[in-house]
């Protein structure tokens, strides 16, 4: 025999309470609309009798289905899950589901998940992975679905977006290579359809005028993806283009990894003979040799600031009153990737 489903009007009898009482009880939202006495009550009766809400007859009634997607462009990237656990601290104590989808960085890939994130009627979108140029994105924001990029920004358009302060982190980098001797400094830069990879490189281009270092744009080489491979396949052909350089700067630390494994297959040491640095600060990069160091981002309150003002742009109805910009600061790491120039 099935069981009968307990509904908010069993929970109203036992706390004797109004049906509406019981429901901001159990809300996280309407909660503050009552009294904390009252709350606890609604919600110690809830957990008695075994409630559990009805999602679907809640979205009807609310025209929300409590879920939000969370879009980034490589699974495989340890950066990500600190990330994802920002967004997660603040959004699961609401009651929200995060449905997380992975772009690989490909555009007609990323475009198709947009419209299935739309068509299972998420409330907001927080995208990690947008291109420069993403109309898809544009288009489902500018159809009212509230949306916020994160470590990215959409060119052209009224969308929210949270970055890292690139500028000060790689002027801070390029300041310490300097600091120890450096001057032919290489620049392994990221995608440049990708607004960070586009924003370093114009970083990398500042910081050398503010600090009195020649750019040469011989040194200077864009990698398809930010990976390990192209980090490699970058560094190779600075190495077959006979260029000098004493320093290498990348534009990520995947990317950085994967120069230094490359310099470690051509017998290269790092950092004696060429220092290699990232951007980001990974997890686990205290365990790789050498250590490298890097610009660490925040990771975990990058995320929730995200989910921050996803939920301000939701309950709002809309991105008027939300900062288009929030830019969060950064900090360099120095560990043992970095040595004095020797020549």
């Amino acid at each position: 025999m099935l069981k009968k489903r307990i509904t908010l009007k069993d929970i109203a009898k036992v706390t004797g309470v109004h049906v509406s009482t019981v429901s901001r009880a159990l809300d996280p939202v309407e909660r503050k609309m009552i009294t904390e006495e009252v709350a606890t009550r609604v919600r110690d009766a809830a957990d008695m009798l075994g409630y559990r809400p009805n999602r679907i007859a809640t979205g009807l009634r609310t025209n929300r289905t409590m879920t939000v997607g969370v879009m980034i462009p490589d699974i495989t990237n340890v950066i990500f899950p600190p990330i994802l656990r920002g967004i997660e601290s603040v959004l699961e104590p609401l009651g929200y589901a995060s449905i997380i989808v992975n772009t690989d960085s490909e555009r007609e890939r990323e475009s198709r998940l947009v419209n299935v994130l739309r068509d299972r009627g998420v409330d907001g979108i927080i995208h990690a992975a947008a291109l420069r140029s993403d109309p898809s994105i544009a288009l489902a924001a500018a159809e009212g679905l509230p949306v916020v990029t994160l470590n990215r920004r959409v060119e052209m358009s009224k969308i929210p977006y949270v970055i890292n302060d690139e500028d000060a982190g790689i002027h801070q980098m390029l300041r310490h290579l300097r600091d120890l001797g450096h001057r032919r400094i290489a620049h392994l830069a990221g995608p440049q359809d990708l607004s960070t990879g586009q924003l370093r490189l114009a970083a990398f281009r500042k910081a050398g005028k503010e600090l009195g270092i020649d750019v040469d744009d011989g040194l200077i080489v864009e990698a398809t993806h930010f990976d390990e491979r192209e980090g490699a396949r970058c560094i190779k052909a600075l190495l077959q283009s006979g260029r000098k350089f004493s320093a290498i700067l990348s534009a990520n630390d995947r990317l950085a990894l994967g120069a230094i494994d490359c310099l470690r297959e051509q017998n290269i040491d790092c950092p004696g003979e060429i220092s290699v640095t990232g951007f980001n600060d990974m997890p686990f990069l205290e365990w790789l040799r050498p250590r490298l160091t890097t610009i660490r981002i925040q990771q975990h309150s990058a995320g929730r600031t995200a989910a921050e003002i996803l939920l301000q742009v939701m309950n709002a109805g809309s991105s008027q009153g939300v900062p288009l910009e929030t830019i969060l600061p950064v900090e360099l790491v120095v560990r043992d990737s970095t040595a004095h120039c020797r020549s």
